[in-house]
């Protein structure tokens, strides 16, 4: 291993974890806040430049979109885990099957998801209530967005193996050309070519394709042991099957949420129009803000993680509270920045005041509620680096998806409006994290009882050889 491999990994286990914790956050949060943009775009153009329904028909799809792509990245995440294992061991020749039969993985099930989310898009979108003037222009979203699926599911596999090396920079590089990419083409379709919905739905799978490409020709033209090649396709049964028992539950967690959503989004469609667009531009919002804090908690878990396995149990409780407070402060930060220009943000999606207002009502509970979730997703990234998982999986179910839909559908018809409505989201927030703190001190005390003292001088000992 390189000294600079060595120092990387010394990073998050030495030295101070306020700063390193912040200067590793930074990387993941750019890469996030791309995705996002990467999205927006197609809401912003086509609510700016579209016809007079094409922005309720592409907002309609929100959640079912995220639904799939959520099966995607979570992919993505057991590819990583498990080339980063075989590059840990220094196992070129398994390094190099696990690579190649990943990639094939990727594409086969880039397509199962595609043909999945196009069949189901009808029945799906008519139970969520889409409204019939929606109905046809998300449709043609949904079918033309989801042509490139298997591409995302490619990109997802090559940033799951350049990021398992240490190697976010060429990730981030290819995220940025393809969203630029589909921010050119929205404007070119809708505008020039007057193609509205279909113009949108068009860029986004042109540029997922994009990125797509050109993380294969790196790693084709790579010289580390996961290098593609046309030879080496020939898929390992065995590696194969590992790589969908980690990811496709990780895609499930991803996924159970969105589902949880789509009954939201019912009671969202339950009102007029204007309300349905206002709510479709405010949640572009909340996706910016998450995607911020994600990035600190999900530090949060490599941190816990190294220094758990080096036995450094007087640093794991601080990169615990550490990681959590610089993501509730994000979310708090940012979440008083929307509050205060809400209205502005707001216009960048739509000109009609009308709708702009409705957004508004959305933004004025939402925005104070983020920090919120701060406790319960950070709390259950540190978990997982503890090798807690299932409990903490159970929980976020429970609390976060099935108490929604019991909201939906008992306590919001009591009144009927967006306010409470909306107001489910920092109620399941705080349950669930409690919940989520209230095992997390048991999963502590239980890993410490494992760490011995001994245990923490040997394991240092030996990561600094």
């Amino acid at each position: 291993m390189s000294s600079v491999r060595l120092r990387r990994a010394l990073s998050l286990t030495q030295g101070s974890l306020f700063k390193n914790i912040f200067i590793f956050s930074l990387p993941l949060m750019l890469s996030n806040v791309l995705q996002v943009l990467f999205n927006m775009s197609d809401v912003a153009v086509v609510g700016r430049f579209g016809s007079s329904d094409a922005l309720g028909a592409v907002g309609s799809t929100t959640t079912y979109v995220a639904l799939f792509t959520g099966l995607l990245i979570g992919l993505g995440t057991g590819i990583n885990s498990i080339i980063a294992q075989r590059l840990g061991a220094e196992d070129d020749e398994g390094t190099s099957r696990a690579a190649h039969t990943a990639f094939i993985v990727s594409i086969a099930f880039g397509i199962a998801v595609s043909a999945a989310a196009i069949a189901l898009a009808r029945p799906v979108l008519s139970v969520m209530g889409t409204k019939p003037e929606f109905m046809d222009g998300a449709l043609l979203y949904v079918y033309i967005y989801f042509s490139g699926s298997t591409a995302t599911s490619v990109y997802n596999f090559g940033n799951g193996v350049f990021s398992a090396d240490g190697d976010t920079k060429r990730p981030l590089i290819f995220l940025a050309s393809a969203g630029v990419t589909n921010v050119l083409l929205n404007l070119f379709f809708v505008i020039v070519c007057r193609m509205s919905v279909a113009g949108v739905a068009t860029a986004s799978s042109l540029s997922q394709w994009l990125s797509a490409v050109l993380i294969v020709v790196a790693l084709f033209r790579s010289d580390r042991p996961y290098k593609l090649n046309f030879s080496r396709m020939k898929p390992d049964a065995k590696i194969a099957r590992r790589v969908l028992l980690l990811g496709i539950p990780a895609g499930v967690q991803n996924a159970v949420f969105q589902a949880a959503n789509l009954f939201i989004q019912s009671g969202i469609n339950s009102f007029d129009r204007t309300v349905v667009e206002g709510n479709t531009a405010a949640v572009n919002a909340d996706t910016l803000v998450f995607e911020i804090m994600a990035a600190f908690y999900t530090a949060g878990t490599s941190f816990i993680g190294q220094n758990y396995g080096a036995g450094k149990r007087d640093r794991i409780l601080r990169c615990y509270f550490i990681s959590v407070g610089y993501s509730f402060l994000s979310g708090l930060v940012f979440g008083l920045l929307l509050f205060a220009f809400g209205d502005v943000f707001l216009s960048l999606f739509t000109g009609d005041a009308a709708v702009i207002d409705a957004g508004v009502k959305r933004l004025e509970v939402m925005c104070l509620s983020y920090s919120i979730s701060a406790f319960m997703d950070g709390t259950i990234s540190a978990a997982r680096g503890l090798n807690r998982t299932l409990v903490p999986t159970i929980i976020v179910m429970l609390g976060s998806c099935v108490f929604r839909i019991f909201w939906v559908y008992v306590i919001f018809p009591l009144t009927g409006t967006t306010t409470l409505l909306y107001l489910l989201y920092p109620v399941s927030w705080t349950i669930t994290a409690v919940a989520e703190i209230v095992y997390f001190i048991f999963a502590y005390r239980g890993a410490m009882k494992i760490l011995r003292p001994s245990q923490e001088s040997e394991n240092c000992k030996n990561l600094a050889i």
